[in-house]
């Protein structure tokens, strides 16, 4: 006896199981989200809120950070961290400190002596700089440019002038040695914003010389650091 065929039913097809939806503190953190963070890190020791220990250690763990819930916690009480996260807009144009009013020439004088000008300080748009049997050193690798161009005029007579500036500027010059020695390490910034400095003046029986010094947050670093630990 014939059994009655009975119609086949149509097979299901299977459901794959929803996503997991990532939170967002989970999402891998990019070049850009890390760039951005040591930027508003470099801004806080710029302006004194972070020591220059506490900026090496927190970009040390920007550049080791995973995912972006791990940057958080780096810039979580500094104020700009708040208009300034992980996914806020681009970094902003190269800037050390707000716009310095227009005022007289800083003047670094050593005589028979030494004059001194480093750390945390605002550079203006001229300093003059003598050294006659004597020495004068500026170190702007920590100073705060309140403009993009800043000339500094350095005279050096039986004495020494020595400028160290970032490695992320634009450092330009044009002197003359007598008996002496003029000399500039010039450098052009991959940076349109970055500050220029431009080194003018003579060297008798003397020495001038301006070149770039290693530092602590700049711009360099950001790369050395993501080559070093593989990002």
């Amino acid at each position: 006896m014939d059994l009655e065929k009975q119609p086949q039913q149509p097979l299901t097809p299977a459901v794959p199981p929803p996503a997991e939806v990532l939170n967002g503190d989970d999402i891998r953190a990019s070049d850009a989200d890390r760039d951005r963070i040591a930027d508003i890190l470099r801004e806080a020791m710029a302006e004194g809120r972070l020591t220059a220990d506490e900026h090496a250690e927190r970009v040390d763990l920007v550049y080791r950070a995973k995912t972006v819930g791990e940057l958080q916690p780096l810039v979580r009480d500094l104020p700009a961290a708040s208009g300034s996260t992980a996914h806020g807009p681009g970094p902003r144009p190269y800037s050390y400190g707000p716009e310095a009013p227009e005022g007289p020439a800083d003047n670094l004088v050593a005589v028979f002596s030494s004059s001194v000008r480093k750390g945390r300080w605002r550079v203006g748009g001229r300093t003059n700089a003598f050294a006659l049997f004597g020495s004068v050193e500026i170190d702007l690798t920590e100073a705060l440019f309140g403009q993009r161009f800043t000339v500094i005029n350095a005279t050096a007579i039986f004495g020494s002038v020595e400028i160290r500036v970032p490695e992320n500027i634009s450092l330009r010059g044009n002197g003359t040695g007598v008996f002496g020695g003029f000399e500039v390490k010039s450098l052009e910034s991959a940076d349109p914003e970055a500050p220029v400095v431009v080194v003018n003046g003579y060297a008798v029986f003397g020495g001038v010389e301006a070149k770039p010094k290693r530092g602590k947050f700049v711009a360099d670093l950001q790369r050395r650091l993501r080559k070093h630990l593989g990002h």
